[in-house]
């Protein structure tokens, strides 16, 4: 990973989920769930980005 690549994942991806889980939680219904998909969508977007880049 580039330097250029670190900063932006430190910087804005995981101040983003930190915040879309807090906010999930917020919900007592559908926050498990909520979670759930979270998880999935950063999972897959990371294999993807992985594949595309072939891991560079």
């Amino acid at each position: 990973m580039t330097a250029a690549s670190i900063i932006f994942w430190l910087v804005f991806v995981l101040p983003f989920i930190a915040f879309l889980v807090w906010l999930m939680r917020q919900d007592k219904r559908k926050g498990k769930s909520g979670l759930i998909v979270l998880a999935i969508i950063v999972v897959v977007g990371i294999v993807y980005m992985y594949w595309k880049t072939k891991g560079q």
